[in-house]
């Protein structure tokens, strides 16, 4: 069983010179330093650049580093031994992934990721859940902005209602309000490998429009979303599709599955992004979700993939400006309904951009609370969502140490 409590680190960094990979780095030295209480290594396919980024993040040279590849399993079933926790940020996941999930899987080692890939994580969930509950290897996807502040933020609002209400939400709306920064070259790498595969096999186009996809054995009622612009009761304001929410609700439906379904299991997600009230909330919904479907059908062709691919997009390692990640933001509402009309709000926000100033500390953050914080026994081997893994614990150590803020903000606005 678990034995990572003897291992000589509590994380590794693997892909520690890709872009967000060296953002979690230096978040972790601003953070941690090299010789305190938090015992961590870098690694990944070139000492030379793993050196090169040492130095130029001004980090003391006793920082360990560990040369592997992705491909080479011997190297990561050793590398793993090493670690209570693995922190992967190389992607796509379901091109360079599996070996290392894998090892972390098979060597009791926990592994946290940037996954937005959930036909890859499908697939992954059946292989990994024996050898995981077999090893006691925690193995937690999504720990990034995809799916964390959605996640927690539904996870959050239910555990208040059921204080106030002594019952749960059936049906929650998760609203982006505002999201500001840049999008990822790792991201638009992992949109554009899912696409591909879709090419070759149908079933994981039926994935990706599955909100249970994620929840092997169960499947609820259908969800609300679509591509139309709508108004939204709860929430008061005109709405329009949002690009991340397949990934986000499949999560979030897969954390009340791995909790036993407390909300009922015929529990509604929704998430969509607010555009604002009257006319002019009602045109610029219409609008977006007009973009929004140009933008899917676009994608379901070859030669405007390869076009994104050379002119659009940032490559794999690009991402915004420290002043871009410095100055982005965000804000998330999240409204819910009980079954007799009881209604609660709550808005989560997060101090840097999504994609990478926010993402580098909530990876970051999720890794030290499984290695830190979260009791072996609470959270046994296998395959989990940040939420179900670590719940409101996790929730106290991001407000504390990752710039992201929960609050009710309508305690009691319709009773």
């Amino acid at each position: 069983m678990h034995t990572h409590r003897q291992r000589p680190f509590d994380l590794i960094v693997f892909g520690a010179t890709g872009f967000t990979g060296r953002l979690v780095v230096e978040y972790l030295h601003n953070s941690y330093g090299v010789s305190g209480p938090v015992k961590w290594a870098i690694a990944g396919r070139s000492a030379r650049k793993l050196a090169a980024l040492r130095d130029e993040l001004g980090i003391a040279a006793e920082l360990p580093l560990r040369v592997v590849d992705a491909t080479d399993a011997d190297a990561l079933d050793e590398l793993v031994t090493q670690t209570r926790v693995v922190i992967t940020t190389v992607g796509p996941y379901q091109l360079h992934g599996q070996t290392l999930v894998n090892a972390c899987a098979l060597g009791g080692t926990d592994y946290v990721d940037l996954c937005g890939e959930p036909g890859w994580m499908a697939k992954m969930i059946p292989l990994l859940q024996g050898p995981a509950q077999n090893s006691g290897a925690r193995i937690v996807f999504s720990c990034g902005f995809d799916s964390i502040p959605f996640d927690l933020g539904v996870l959050y609002l239910q555990h208040h209602a059921l204080q106030k209400f002594g019952k749960p939400l059936t049906r929650v709306h998760g609203r982006v309000k505002v999201m500001k920064g840049g999008f990822s070259g790792g991201t638009a790498a992992s949109l554009l490998a899912t696409l591909e595969q879709v090419r070759t096999d149908p079933q994981l186009a039926h994935a990706l429009m599955d909100p249970f996809a994620l929840t092997p054995g169960f499947r609820g009622p259908p969800q609300p979303d679509d591509e139309r612009a709508a108004w939204d009761s709860l929430a008061e304001s005109w709405t329009a599709p949002f690009v991340m929410a397949p990934i986000n609700t499949k999560n979030v439906h897969r954390t009340h599955a791995l909790l036993g379904h407390p909300w009922g299991t015929g529990f509604l997600y929704s998430e969509r992004t607010l555009t604002g009230k009257g006319s002019e909330g009602e045109h610029r919904a219409r609008k977006l979700a007009r973009q929004h479907r140009l933008q899917n059908a676009m994608l379901g062709f070859a030669p405007t993939r390869a076009l994104i691919r050379r002119f659009a997009l940032p490559k794999p390692g690009e991402g915004p400006s420290l002043e871009q990640r410095e100055h982005g933001h965000y804000e998330l509402q999240f409204v819910g309904r009980t079954d007799d009309d009881k209604v609660l709000s709550a808005t989560v926000t997060g101090d840097r951009d999504p994609g990478y100033g926010s993402t580098c500390k909530l990876i970051s953050e999720t890794a030290l609370c499984l290695a830190q914080q979260v009791d072996l026994d609470q959270t046994p081997g296998g395959v989990w969502t940040p939420g179900a893994a670590m719940g409101m614990t996790l929730i106290e150590r991001l407000q504390t140490r990752a710039g992201l803020t929960f609050a009710l903000d309508r305690p009691d606005p319709m009773n």
